[in-house]
């Protein structure tokens, strides 16, 4: 379920598993106490994970009076195969049924959620030393990732004679531009060409904003250059005089340059200035510090939502920042959601948890004992705790935290099994390197960096054979 999507509150539900989870579904099911009746669909098979949704529409029976069937989400296929026989609506659950409350109890946090009020400015940088196709497909990133202005960073000293041909392309393709200039021979070719805001004017330049009156363009204002906020006041005035619109810029310092000073300055200009939208760039922080930028974006815009500033400038030059204009756009949500509604943000979205996970699923070694003794098949299963991996099937149980030792113990001698269980124990061992969930065969989260599951139509097959066969393979070496 995608954060802010709304469940809808059901009256009797019916879980679909297999066998081997059907004990910790009833469980957690249970412990969730939840508002609606509910029952379990046992289906004819061991591991749930491997049924589809045509199998599941052929042997699905749904008692009268359910109005929500919810499937594993690791089950393949469309759910509304199975909604066309049954006649209920089906959905796919989370991908672990320890998420199940999560996942009926978030849908009343936030129905509303999404909606923000700071636009993001993205910057391509230098671009009079870039090709025409490649400020194209970088502003085309930015656009894609949630910008809503594509900001053509001008190089001070290097003449840029394609400039109004660029502006006019990307205007031409549907996207919003601005400026990053303060001479005013390309703000002019750049607002000729479609611009609609420019970065920046003080009183070096600030002529040039007289031209624009009735234009609809919007300019940011700053302070005179190293002179402190009273320099604003001229400038802020004229503008209004010409009737041009305006954001105002206080200048975030980077960190150990006046970054605390910086912001006291923008907390003064919303005092002083109390009606006008207030722009940052935010770029001066994420790029000049050695962090990942999910947190530090996260933190700057939850100031800029209580500041009152209304735009934000990033750009994705440095390779830790790569994926800001992304982080930005979901983080403007979560803190728009945060302000508005009085809330902590947190258990709302959690796509800027990238690196450790919001909450460790992991079973006991009790638990998992009980669930081999379920289990009839030579597939290995496996398992993690916080510092601990765990691998059985029918035959061994075997737990370490040396994945080496535990392929040792294995006794694995085919190629696809090997790389199987290589592959898979090697990001079992990094999830409890990093404090992740770990769930067989699917993808570990990165929050908005998660990929797509990569599973293939061949599942928990290729796992292992039973030792039956594996002692018919060595009678057959052996006698050649």
């Amino acid at each position: 379920m995608t954060a802010g999507a709304a469940v809808r509150a059901p009256r009797r539900v019916l879980f679909v598993t297999g066998k081997l989870a059907e004990p910790a579904l009833r469980r957690t099911i249970a412990a969730m106490g939840p508002a609606f009746a509910w029952e379990v669909a046992v289906l004819k098979i061991t591991v749930a994970a491997l049924m589809t949704t045509p199998w599941i529409a052929r042997f699905l029976e749904v008692p009268a009076g359910t109005d929500l069937v919810l499937i594993p989400g690791l089950c393949e296929g469309d759910p509304s195969v199975i909604a066309q026989r049954v006649g209920v609506p089906v959905e796919k659950g989370p991908k672990d049924l320890r998420q199940i409350p999560e996942y009926f109890g978030r849908a009343v946090l936030a129905p509303d959620y999404g909606g923000y009020d700071i636009e993001i400015v993205a910057e391509v940088n230098n671009a009079p030393r870039l090709t025409r196709d490649a400020i194209r497909r970088e502003a085309e990133h930015y656009r894609s990732s949630g910008a809503d202005v594509i900001d053509i960073g001008c190089t001070p000293g290097r003449e840029f004679p394609g400039l109004g041909d660029v502006v006019r392309e990307l205007v031409g393709e549907g996207m919003r531009v601005s400026i990053d200039s303060f001479d005013p021979g390309e703000i002019r070719a750049a607002v000729a060409a479609g611009a609609e805001l420019v970065l920046s004017v003080n009183a070096s330049n600030r002529e040039v904003a007289r031209e624009l009156a009735g234009s609809g363009t919007r300019v940011v204002v700053i302070p005179d250059f190293g002179q402190g906020l009273e320099t604003l006041e001229p400038s802020v005035a004229a503008l209004e005089q010409w009737g041009v619109s305006y954001l105002i810029d206080p200048v975030i310092e980077p960190i150990g340059f006046g970054f605390m000073r910086s912001l006291e300055r923008y907390a003064e200009t919303q005092r002083r200035y109390p009606t006008a939208p207030l722009f940052m760039g935010v770029g001066n922080i994420t790029e000049l510090t050695a962090a990942d930028t999910t947190g530090v974006n996260a933190l700057l815009l939850a100031v800029c939502q209580e500041l009152g500033v209304r735009a934000v400038l990033t750009t994705e030059v440095i390779p830790w920042a790569r994926g800001a204009v992304r982080e930005i756009d979901i983080a403007r949500r979560l803190m728009y959601h945060a302000v508005t509604h009085k809330a902590l943000p947190k258990g709302v979205d959690d796509r800027l948890v990238t690196l450790k996970d919001p909450a460790i699923l992991a079973y006991a070694e009790a638990e998992l004992r009980e669930l081999q003794r379920a289990v009839t098949d030579p597939n290995f299963r496996i398992f993690t705790d916080r510092d601990t991996i765990t691998v059985f099937n029918n035959e061994r149980f075997v737990r370490g935290t040396d994945i080496h030792e535990i392929f040792a113990q294995l006794d694995v001698d085919e190629a696809t099994h090997a790389f199987y269980l290589g592959r898979e124990l090697m990001k079992a061992k990094l999830a409890i390197t990093l404090g992740k969930t770990y769930r067989q065969e699917g993808a570990l989260q990165w929050g908005y960096l998660t990929p797509p599951d990569d599973r293939g139509p061949e599942h928990v097959k290729l796992t292992q054979r039973s030792a039956r066969a594996r002692s018919r393979a060595g009678r057959a070496k052996g006698s050649r």
